[in-house]
């Protein structure tokens, strides 16, 4: 079995620097930090911050570098992606999240709130 699927959620460290290739396509290139805190076993709260780099495609990359900033929280569902290269004779890799899906978590008025359509949800009178 094969699976591979990411969702996180954190605030942007860097502005989306939008580019198009050469194909006509464009891609949306941003960072993202997520925070963790805990209580260790000595009884110190300790933090920990995970750095994540963030590719969308298409359309969603368009509203991502149109609506969101450096400090700006978002959601983003995707797959993990391991990129490698070679610069200056040394090979290189890293891990990067492709995205299907970006949503906007800043809630200011008239502001876009996600890069692609939410599921609609119903407001029926659940008996559960």
């Amino acid at each position: 079995m094969n699976f591979n699927r990411i969702m996180i959620g954190g605030h942007l460290t860097r502005d989306p620097e939008l580019r198009f290739l050469n194909s006509g396509a464009c891609v949306c290139d941003f960072g993202i930090a997520t925070n963790r805190s805990w209580t260790g076993a000595d009884g110190n709260k300790r933090d920990e911050v995970c750095f994540v780099d963030v590719s969308v495609w298409g359309k969603q990359a368009e509203r991502v570098a149109e609506f969101l900033k450096k400090g700006a929280p978002a959601f983003i569902e995707g797959r993990l992606d391991f990129d490698q290269w070679e610069k200056d004779g040394q090979k290189r890799s890293k891990h990067r999240v492709t995205a299907d899906r970006v949503i906007f978590l800043d809630r200011k008025p008239g502001a876009q709130q996600e890069a692609t359509p939410a599921p609609q949800t119903i407001d029926d009178d659940v008996p559960f």
